[in-house]
Protein backbone atom coordinates (compact mmCIF):
# COMPACT_ATOMS: atom_id res chain seq x y z
CA UNK A 1 0.00 0.00 0.00
CA UNK A 2 1.39 3.77 -1.30
CA UNK A 3 1.63 4.61 3.05
CA UNK A 4 1.87 8.38 1.50
CA UNK A 5 -2.02 8.20 0.72
CA UNK A 6 -3.35 6.32 3.54
CA UNK A 7 -5.36 9.30 4.13
CA UNK A 8 -6.85 9.92 0.90
CA UNK A 9 -10.57 8.18 0.90
CA UNK A 10 -10.48 7.42 -2.68
CA UNK A 11 -7.60 5.22 -2.47
CA UNK A 12 -8.51 3.55 0.57
CA UNK A 13 -11.76 2.90 -1.62
CA UNK A 14 -9.56 1.44 -4.74
CA UNK A 15 -7.80 -0.50 -1.77
CA UNK A 16 -10.60 -1.82 -0.24
CA UNK A 17 -12.13 -2.81 -4.16
CA UNK A 18 -9.41 -4.61 -5.03
CA UNK A 19 -9.54 -6.76 -1.91
CA UNK A 20 -13.20 -7.63 -2.47
CA UNK A 21 -12.89 -10.99 -4.08
CA UNK A 22 -10.90 -12.36 -1.80
CA UNK A 23 -12.96 -11.04 0.92
CA UNK A 24 -15.88 -12.71 0.16
CA UNK A 25 -13.65 -15.86 -0.91
CA UNK A 26 -12.76 -16.09 2.12
CA UNK A 27 -16.33 -14.91 3.96
CA UNK A 28 -17.22 -17.95 2.00
CA UNK A 29 -14.51 -20.46 3.22
CA UNK A 30 -15.86 -19.41 7.26
CA UNK A 31 -19.39 -20.17 6.33
CA UNK A 32 -19.09 -23.66 5.02
CA UNK A 33 -17.21 -24.42 8.47
CA UNK A 34 -20.29 -24.77 10.69
CA UNK A 35 -19.28 -23.35 13.96
CA UNK A 36 -22.67 -23.24 16.30
CA UNK A 37 -21.45 -21.39 19.88
CA UNK A 38 -21.74 -25.03 21.90
CA UNK A 39 -22.62 -27.39 19.34
CA UNK A 40 -19.91 -27.55 16.82
CA UNK A 41 -16.04 -28.07 17.74
CA UNK A 42 -14.26 -24.95 17.07
CA UNK A 43 -11.57 -26.36 15.74
CA UNK A 44 -12.11 -26.05 12.03
CA UNK A 45 -13.16 -23.17 11.48
CA UNK A 46 -10.25 -22.17 13.45
CA UNK A 47 -7.98 -24.30 11.43
CA UNK A 48 -9.45 -22.68 7.99
CA UNK A 49 -8.68 -18.79 9.33
CA UNK A 50 -5.25 -19.52 10.89
CA UNK A 51 -4.37 -21.08 7.18
CA UNK A 52 -5.43 -18.36 5.41
CA UNK A 53 -3.99 -16.08 7.85
CA UNK A 54 -0.38 -17.88 7.84
CA UNK A 55 -0.15 -17.54 3.94
CA UNK A 56 -0.81 -13.35 4.31
CA UNK A 57 1.93 -12.85 6.52
CA UNK A 58 -0.41 -12.93 9.65
CA UNK A 59 1.00 -14.41 12.90
CA UNK A 60 -2.06 -15.94 14.37
CA UNK A 61 -2.39 -17.36 18.03
CA UNK A 62 -5.01 -19.21 19.53
CA UNK A 63 -5.56 -18.76 22.80
CA UNK A 64 -7.40 -22.00 24.90
CA UNK A 65 -8.89 -21.50 28.37
CA UNK A 66 -8.31 -23.21 31.80
CA UNK A 67 -10.20 -26.30 30.07
CA UNK A 68 -7.39 -26.31 27.37
CA UNK A 69 -10.55 -25.52 24.61
CA UNK A 70 -9.44 -22.99 21.74
CA UNK A 71 -11.55 -19.99 22.32
CA UNK A 72 -9.93 -17.02 20.19
CA UNK A 73 -7.88 -16.71 17.50
CA UNK A 74 -6.17 -13.15 17.44
CA UNK A 75 -2.64 -11.69 16.17
CA UNK A 76 -1.01 -8.13 16.70
CA UNK A 77 0.57 -5.65 14.07
CA UNK A 78 3.21 -3.80 16.19
CA UNK A 79 3.86 -0.49 15.11
CA UNK A 80 7.38 1.12 14.97
CA UNK A 81 6.36 3.49 17.03
CA UNK A 82 5.32 3.31 21.29
CA UNK A 83 1.56 4.34 21.20
CA UNK A 84 -1.65 2.61 22.04
CA UNK A 85 -3.89 -0.64 20.91
CA UNK A 86 -6.36 -0.84 18.87
CA UNK A 87 -8.51 -4.25 18.70
CA UNK A 88 -10.65 -5.16 15.74
CA UNK A 89 -13.27 -7.59 17.08
CA UNK A 90 -15.28 -9.98 15.69
CA UNK A 91 -16.84 -13.68 16.47
CA UNK A 92 -15.79 -16.46 14.69
CA UNK A 93 -19.03 -18.73 15.88
CA UNK A 94 -22.49 -18.46 15.02
CA UNK A 95 -25.86 -18.51 16.22
CA UNK A 96 -27.91 -21.64 15.90
CA UNK A 97 -29.35 -22.78 12.31
CA UNK A 98 -32.79 -23.59 13.47
CA UNK A 99 -35.06 -25.40 11.07
CA UNK A 100 -32.66 -26.27 7.80
CA UNK A 101 -35.69 -26.96 6.02
CA UNK A 102 -36.96 -23.13 5.53
CA UNK A 103 -33.74 -22.37 4.37
CA UNK A 104 -33.39 -21.22 0.61
CA UNK A 105 -29.74 -22.44 0.46
CA UNK A 106 -28.28 -24.37 3.18
CA UNK A 107 -27.10 -22.31 6.15
CA UNK A 108 -23.22 -23.64 5.43
CA UNK A 109 -23.70 -22.84 1.68
CA UNK A 110 -21.88 -19.65 1.32
CA UNK A 111 -23.62 -18.98 -2.23
CA UNK A 112 -23.40 -15.68 -3.57
CA UNK A 113 -26.46 -14.63 -5.30
CA UNK A 114 -27.97 -11.96 -6.92
CA UNK A 115 -25.68 -9.58 -4.81
CA UNK A 116 -26.10 -11.62 -1.64
CA UNK A 117 -23.87 -13.80 0.07
CA UNK A 118 -25.97 -16.55 2.28
CA UNK A 119 -25.27 -18.83 5.42
CA UNK A 120 -25.35 -18.74 9.24
CA UNK A 121 -22.77 -16.30 10.46
CA UNK A 122 -22.60 -14.57 6.94
CA UNK A 123 -23.07 -11.21 8.61
CA UNK A 124 -22.44 -12.07 12.44
CA UNK A 125 -19.83 -12.00 12.11
CA UNK A 126 -17.88 -13.77 9.11
CA UNK A 127 -17.69 -10.93 6.95
CA UNK A 128 -16.16 -8.64 9.44
CA UNK A 129 -13.59 -11.44 10.33
CA UNK A 130 -12.60 -11.65 6.55
CA UNK A 131 -12.59 -7.87 6.50
CA UNK A 132 -10.27 -7.10 9.14
CA UNK A 133 -7.83 -9.70 8.35
CA UNK A 134 -7.62 -7.70 5.27
CA UNK A 135 -7.53 -4.58 6.66
CA UNK A 136 -4.30 -6.04 9.26
CA UNK A 137 -2.43 -7.79 6.23
CA UNK A 138 -2.56 -4.05 4.59
CA UNK A 139 -1.53 -2.36 7.58
CA UNK A 140 1.37 -4.52 8.41
CA UNK A 141 2.61 -2.96 5.11
CA UNK A 142 2.72 0.07 7.34
CA UNK A 143 4.34 -1.18 10.29
CA UNK A 144 7.27 1.60 10.84
CA UNK A 145 4.64 3.94 10.76
CA UNK A 146 2.10 3.04 13.35
CA UNK A 147 2.11 4.55 16.93
CA UNK A 148 1.36 1.51 18.80
CA UNK A 149 -0.22 -1.91 17.89
CA UNK A 150 -3.23 -3.23 15.79
CA UNK A 151 -4.29 -6.57 17.20
CA UNK A 152 -7.09 -8.51 15.58
CA UNK A 153 -9.03 -10.84 17.95
CA UNK A 154 -11.58 -13.32 16.93
CA UNK A 155 -13.71 -14.97 19.88
CA UNK A 156 -15.75 -17.90 20.33
CA UNK A 157 -18.28 -19.01 22.90
CA UNK A 158 -20.09 -15.56 22.01
CA UNK A 159 -23.51 -16.75 20.92
CA UNK A 160 -23.55 -18.91 24.05
CA UNK A 161 -23.32 -15.92 26.13
CA UNK A 162 -20.26 -17.06 27.86
CA UNK A 163 -17.89 -15.03 25.79
CA UNK A 164 -14.95 -17.30 26.80
CA UNK A 165 -12.94 -15.66 23.64
CA UNK A 166 -13.37 -12.59 25.12
CA UNK A 167 -13.00 -12.99 28.80
CA UNK A 168 -9.40 -15.00 28.17
CA UNK A 169 -7.71 -12.13 25.87
CA UNK A 170 -9.06 -9.23 28.09
CA UNK A 171 -8.50 -10.84 31.62
CA UNK A 172 -6.28 -13.60 31.26
CA UNK A 173 -2.44 -14.53 32.16
CA UNK A 174 -0.96 -12.75 29.40
CA UNK A 175 -3.78 -9.79 29.35
CA UNK A 176 -2.80 -6.42 27.65
CA UNK A 177 -2.90 -3.06 29.48
CA UNK A 178 -2.75 -1.10 27.23
CA UNK A 179 -6.04 -1.18 25.26
CA UNK A 180 -7.29 1.93 24.09
CA UNK A 181 -10.34 1.09 22.22
CA UNK A 182 -12.14 -1.87 20.61
CA UNK A 183 -13.94 -1.94 17.35
CA UNK A 184 -16.43 -4.47 17.37
CA UNK A 185 -17.14 -5.30 13.11
CA UNK A 186 -21.31 -6.21 14.51
CA UNK A 187 -23.62 -5.81 10.95
CA UNK A 188 -25.17 -2.71 9.55
CA UNK A 189 -25.11 -0.01 7.99
CA UNK A 190 -27.06 2.63 9.37
CA UNK A 191 -25.87 2.91 13.20
CA UNK A 192 -22.84 3.33 15.09
CA UNK A 193 -23.98 1.84 18.52
CA UNK A 194 -21.67 3.89 21.08
CA UNK A 195 -23.60 2.54 23.89
CA UNK A 196 -26.05 -0.10 24.96
CA UNK A 197 -28.05 -0.86 28.15
CA UNK A 198 -26.73 -2.80 30.73
CA UNK A 199 -27.60 -6.18 31.99
CA UNK A 200 -28.68 -7.77 35.37
CA UNK A 201 -29.75 -11.57 35.57
CA UNK A 202 -30.45 -13.21 38.58
CA UNK A 203 -32.51 -16.80 39.21
CA UNK A 204 -35.15 -16.53 41.80
CA UNK A 205 -35.36 -19.78 43.42
CA UNK A 206 -39.21 -19.60 45.51
CA UNK A 207 -40.34 -21.98 47.82
CA UNK A 208 -43.43 -23.31 48.73
CA UNK A 209 -44.55 -26.34 50.74
CA UNK A 210 -44.84 -29.50 48.99
CA UNK A 211 -47.59 -32.14 49.99
CA UNK A 212 -50.11 -34.45 48.00
CA UNK A 213 -52.10 -32.24 45.43
CA UNK A 214 -55.29 -34.39 46.23
CA UNK A 215 -54.97 -34.27 49.97
CA UNK A 216 -57.95 -32.40 52.08
CA UNK A 217 -55.55 -29.84 53.13
CA UNK A 218 -54.23 -26.96 51.02
CA UNK A 219 -50.08 -26.55 51.40
CA UNK A 220 -48.64 -23.21 50.05
CA UNK A 221 -47.34 -24.38 46.59
CA UNK A 222 -44.47 -22.55 44.69
CA UNK A 223 -45.65 -22.05 41.61
CA UNK A 224 -49.06 -19.79 43.61
CA UNK A 225 -46.15 -17.83 45.05
CA UNK A 226 -43.92 -17.43 41.89
CA UNK A 227 -47.32 -16.01 40.05
CA UNK A 228 -47.37 -13.50 43.21
CA UNK A 229 -43.66 -12.53 42.70
CA UNK A 230 -44.29 -12.07 39.02
CA UNK A 231 -47.10 -9.98 38.93
CA UNK A 232 -44.61 -8.06 41.43
CA UNK A 233 -41.75 -7.65 39.39
CA UNK A 234 -43.70 -6.95 36.72
CA UNK A 235 -46.13 -4.15 37.87
CA UNK A 236 -42.71 -2.23 39.64
CA UNK A 237 -42.21 0.74 38.16
CA UNK A 238 -38.86 1.60 36.73
CA UNK A 239 -37.16 4.94 36.03
CA UNK A 240 -37.71 6.22 32.52
CA UNK A 241 -35.66 7.39 29.83
CA UNK A 242 -33.50 10.53 30.10
CA UNK A 243 -32.18 12.78 27.27
CA UNK A 244 -28.76 11.48 28.05
CA UNK A 245 -29.87 8.11 27.68
CA UNK A 246 -32.71 7.57 25.63
CA UNK A 247 -33.42 3.92 26.18
CA UNK A 248 -34.93 2.94 29.71
CA UNK A 249 -34.92 0.08 31.86
CA UNK A 250 -36.58 -2.94 31.44
CA UNK A 251 -37.41 -6.47 33.50
CA UNK A 252 -38.88 -9.70 32.14
CA UNK A 253 -39.25 -12.90 33.18
CA UNK A 254 -37.89 -15.14 30.80
CA UNK A 255 -38.28 -18.60 32.14
CA UNK A 256 -40.29 -20.49 34.54
CA UNK A 257 -39.60 -24.10 35.97
CA UNK A 258 -41.73 -25.94 38.85
CA UNK A 259 -43.55 -28.87 39.72
CA UNK A 260 -43.57 -32.72 38.09
CA UNK A 261 -46.31 -34.52 37.42
CA UNK A 262 -49.99 -34.09 38.44
CA UNK A 263 -50.12 -35.28 41.98
CA UNK A 264 -47.54 -33.17 43.85
CA UNK A 265 -47.93 -29.43 45.10
CA UNK A 266 -43.90 -28.07 43.94
CA UNK A 267 -42.43 -26.47 46.65
CA UNK A 268 -39.86 -25.09 44.58
CA UNK A 269 -40.25 -22.95 41.33
CA UNK A 270 -37.18 -21.09 39.56
CA UNK A 271 -37.48 -17.87 37.77
CA UNK A 272 -35.61 -16.47 35.05
CA UNK A 273 -35.19 -12.48 35.35
CA UNK A 274 -33.45 -10.50 33.13
CA UNK A 275 -33.41 -6.74 33.95
CA UNK A 276 -31.58 -4.33 31.37
CA UNK A 277 -30.60 -1.65 33.79
CA UNK A 278 -29.19 2.26 33.14
CA UNK A 279 -28.01 5.11 34.57
CA UNK A 280 -31.05 5.79 36.12
CA UNK A 281 -31.40 2.36 36.97
CA UNK A 282 -28.41 0.65 37.64
CA UNK A 283 -27.17 -2.49 38.85
CA UNK A 284 -27.26 -1.71 42.40
CA UNK A 285 -31.32 -0.46 41.81
CA UNK A 286 -31.66 -3.50 40.14
CA UNK A 287 -30.63 -6.02 43.15
CA UNK A 288 -32.73 -3.70 45.28
CA UNK A 289 -36.41 -4.07 43.26
CA UNK A 290 -35.22 -7.54 43.31
CA UNK A 291 -34.58 -8.10 47.32
CA UNK A 292 -37.58 -5.77 47.86
CA UNK A 293 -39.71 -7.54 45.55
CA UNK A 294 -38.98 -11.05 46.92
CA UNK A 295 -38.91 -9.35 50.73
CA UNK A 296 -42.38 -8.05 50.27
CA UNK A 297 -43.58 -11.39 48.50
CA UNK A 298 -42.21 -13.89 51.06
CA UNK A 299 -44.01 -11.75 54.26
CA UNK A 300 -46.93 -12.59 52.39
CA UNK A 301 -46.70 -16.17 52.21
CA UNK A 302 -45.73 -16.51 55.84
CA UNK A 303 -45.94 -20.09 56.36
CA UNK A 304 -42.88 -20.22 53.56
CA UNK A 305 -38.61 -20.30 53.13
CA UNK A 306 -37.98 -17.44 52.10
CA UNK A 307 -36.96 -16.80 48.26
CA UNK A 308 -32.95 -17.21 47.46
CA UNK A 309 -31.85 -14.87 44.84
CA UNK A 310 -28.66 -16.10 42.18
CA UNK A 311 -27.41 -13.24 40.51
CA UNK A 312 -26.07 -14.82 37.20
CA UNK A 313 -24.80 -11.93 34.76
CA UNK A 314 -24.04 -8.66 35.88
CA UNK A 315 -22.73 -5.85 33.07
CA UNK A 316 -22.97 -2.02 33.32
CA UNK A 317 -24.78 0.57 30.97
CA UNK A 318 -22.27 2.27 28.89
CA UNK A 319 -22.48 5.07 26.59
CA UNK A 320 -19.40 6.61 24.74
CA UNK A 321 -19.25 10.87 25.44
CA UNK A 322 -19.59 13.01 22.12
CA UNK A 323 -15.85 13.68 22.42
CA UNK A 324 -14.66 9.87 22.87
CA UNK A 325 -11.48 9.50 20.46
CA UNK A 326 -12.87 6.43 18.97
CA UNK A 327 -16.58 7.33 18.24
CA UNK A 328 -15.17 10.54 16.20
CA UNK A 329 -12.93 8.33 14.14
CA UNK A 330 -15.45 6.31 13.09
CA UNK A 331 -18.37 8.44 12.55
CA UNK A 332 -15.25 10.95 10.42
CA UNK A 333 -14.14 7.72 8.66
CA UNK A 334 -18.26 6.86 7.58
CA UNK A 335 -18.71 10.65 6.76
CA UNK A 336 -15.36 10.38 4.63
CA UNK A 337 -17.17 7.54 2.50
CA UNK A 338 -20.15 8.96 2.37
CA UNK A 339 -21.75 6.91 5.12
CA UNK A 340 -23.85 8.73 7.75
CA UNK A 341 -24.11 6.30 10.53
CA UNK A 342 -26.41 7.50 13.40
CA UNK A 343 -24.49 7.42 17.02
CA UNK A 344 -27.11 4.88 18.96
CA UNK A 345 -27.06 3.32 22.28
CA UNK A 346 -28.70 -0.18 22.04
CA UNK A 347 -31.10 -1.74 23.64
CA UNK A 348 -29.88 -5.33 23.83
CA UNK A 349 -26.68 -5.11 25.47
CA UNK A 350 -23.59 -6.04 23.72
CA UNK A 351 -19.89 -7.41 24.27
CA UNK A 352 -19.22 -3.23 24.57
CA UNK A 353 -21.16 -3.69 28.20
CA UNK A 354 -18.59 -6.42 29.20
CA UNK A 355 -15.15 -3.90 28.11
CA UNK A 356 -17.31 -1.33 29.89
CA UNK A 357 -16.70 -3.09 33.09
CA UNK A 358 -13.20 -3.08 32.59
CA UNK A 359 -12.92 0.49 31.54
CA UNK A 360 -12.13 -0.06 27.51
CA UNK A 361 -14.43 2.20 25.36
CA UNK A 362 -15.62 -0.19 22.36
CA UNK A 363 -17.71 0.88 19.27
CA UNK A 364 -20.13 -1.85 18.02
CA UNK A 365 -22.96 -2.57 15.05
CA UNK A 366 -21.09 -0.59 11.94
CA UNK A 367 -20.95 -3.15 9.32
CA UNK A 368 -22.41 -4.73 6.14
CA UNK A 369 -26.45 -4.46 4.99
CA UNK A 370 -27.64 -8.19 6.00
CA UNK A 371 -30.80 -9.33 7.18
CA UNK A 372 -31.93 -12.89 8.49
CA UNK A 373 -29.70 -12.11 11.81
CA UNK A 374 -30.42 -15.33 14.01
CA UNK A 375 -33.27 -16.12 11.66
CA UNK A 376 -33.97 -18.31 8.50
CA UNK A 377 -31.55 -16.80 5.26
CA UNK A 378 -29.40 -14.98 7.12
CA UNK A 379 -27.23 -13.18 4.16
CA UNK A 380 -25.79 -9.67 3.40
CA UNK A 381 -25.55 -7.40 0.54
CA UNK A 382 -22.05 -7.80 -1.21
CA UNK A 383 -21.67 -4.35 -2.57
CA UNK A 384 -21.47 -2.96 0.88
CA UNK A 385 -18.35 -4.63 2.18
CA UNK A 386 -15.67 -2.46 0.15
CA UNK A 387 -17.33 0.82 1.96
CA UNK A 388 -17.26 -0.62 5.21
CA UNK A 389 -13.94 -2.04 4.92
CA UNK A 390 -12.55 1.39 3.82
CA UNK A 391 -14.35 3.21 6.83
CA UNK A 392 -12.24 1.34 9.30
CA UNK A 393 -9.68 1.48 7.13
CA UNK A 394 -10.13 5.78 7.51
CA UNK A 395 -10.75 5.09 11.55
CA UNK A 396 -7.47 3.22 11.66
CA UNK A 397 -5.47 5.54 10.32
CA UNK A 398 -6.85 8.64 12.53
CA UNK A 399 -5.72 6.13 15.51
CA UNK A 400 -2.68 4.43 15.03
CA UNK A 401 -0.66 6.17 11.69
CA UNK A 402 1.65 9.26 12.36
Amino acid sequence: MDAPRHTDPGHVLACAKKDHDSVLELTQTLVRVPSRGGIDPYEPVIHALVAWMDTHGLTADVLHDTTGAAVAVTADIRGAHPGPRYVLNACLDTAPFGDEAAWTHPPTSGLIEDGWLWGRGSSDSKVAVAVFCHLAARFASLADRLRGTLTLLFDLDEHTGGFGGAKRYFEGPDAPDDVAGVLIGYPGTDKLVIGGRGVHRAQLHVHGVASHSGGRKTTPGAIDKAAHLVHELRTAELPTATADFPVPGKLTVTAINAGQGYSVTPDLCTLNIDIRTTPAFDDTAAAELLATSTAHVDQAWPNTPPTRVHTHTRWPPYALPPDSLLRSALLDAARAHHQHPQPKIAGPSNIGNYLAGLGIPATAGFGVDYTGLHATDERFRTDTVPTVQATYHTALATLLLS
